[in-house]
């Protein structure tokens, strides 16, 4: 039986830290300097901010023993100038060269995009790695092939004058399709464009905020895969292909259970950027 969440009185120097931070409000503090209480322990979140804050070890917390605990040398994080200049740097290269991301990296990444927060710490997110050329061929082949189903039923003279009218900007699209299809059929691929892997991010059908914690988990992965050095971009061919077509043919393939949120095309680059651009002017309101 797991130890119940409690304080260990005698090293709880009553910082109230724990209080503070506490997003279910289980740690109480009458007044300063008095004895924390808890109060509805059973609602915990399992967050670890109780014990992640503590700078005396009194909290005692049936997740988090003492060797899962671990002390940050805040002296050893990057500076705000390396982290900004890594978000300037981060671009989306395609032009991969076709050898293999070494293992090593991708447990970083996917490390990585596994420390992303979510909502109320529900930890659903779940990734699927991707390296087998067949089934890296399997995810173009579907793609491709929804794509050309849906640019016929665009294309459809029956359809066509209704279509138009209810979807005109899907229209706009059309000599893409066409354009991924010729190419593909001349072996050139440009859904993965070469990539050794793809990352799939994804939840329980259920999970109520999926799109969003998957999203955050593939921010973090991306600038780890920068820092690395590993080229990457954002499978969005991929994904809208899944939100259109026979997504059960590809995930049962690869074994994926619930939905695709994100999805992340990895390679060793040919050559890198030597130059990052300025964006348009930052369009920000302060009230």
């Amino acid at each position: 039986m797991k130890t119940p969440l409690s304080i260990h009185s005698e090293s709880c120097i009553r910082c109230g830290r724990c209080v503070r931070v506490c997003p279910s409000m289980i740690f109480r503090q009458p007044g300063k300097s008095e004895a924390i209480t808890l109060q509805n322990p059973e609602t915990c979140i399992v967050c670890g901010h109780c014990a992640a804050v503590c700078p005396t070890g009194s909290v005692v917390h049936p997740d988090f023993p003492t060797e899962k605990i671990h002390t940050i040398d805040r002296a050893s994080l990057p500076t705000p100038e390396q982290v900004l200049l890594l978000c300037k740097t981060r671009r989306s290269n395609r032009a991969f060269s076709g050898k293999p991301v070494p293992k090593e990296m991708l447990e970083q990444i996917l490390e990585a995009a596994h420390r992303a927060p979510t909502a109320s710490n529900t930890q659903q997110v779940a990734f699927t790695l991707i390296t087998s050329p067949e089934k890296l061929r399997a995810i173009s082949d579907f793609t491709i092939d929804t794509f050309y189903s849906v640019a016929k039923t665009l294309e459809n003279p029956l359809l066509k004058p209704v279509l138009k009218r209810l979807l005109p900007q899907v229209y706009r699209y059309l000599p893409t399709f066409r354009r991924l299809k010729t190419e593909y059929d001349k072996g050139n691929d440009l859904i993965l464009r070469n990539a050794s892997a793809v990352l799939f991010i994804h939840t329980p059908k259920e999970s109520r905020f999926g799109c969003e914690d998957a999203n955050l988990a593939y921010q973090n992965g991306s600038l780890m895969a920068e820092s690395l050095g590993v080229s990457q971009f954002y499978t969005g061919f991929v994904c809208s292909a899944l939100k259109q077509g026979d997504k059960k043919r590809l995930l049962s393939a690869l074994g994926i259970a619930g939905t695709v949120h994100a999805g992340m095309a990895l390679g060793i680059p040919d050559f890198f950027y030597p130059n990052y651009m300025d964006k348009q002017p930052l369009r920000a309101t302060w009230l």
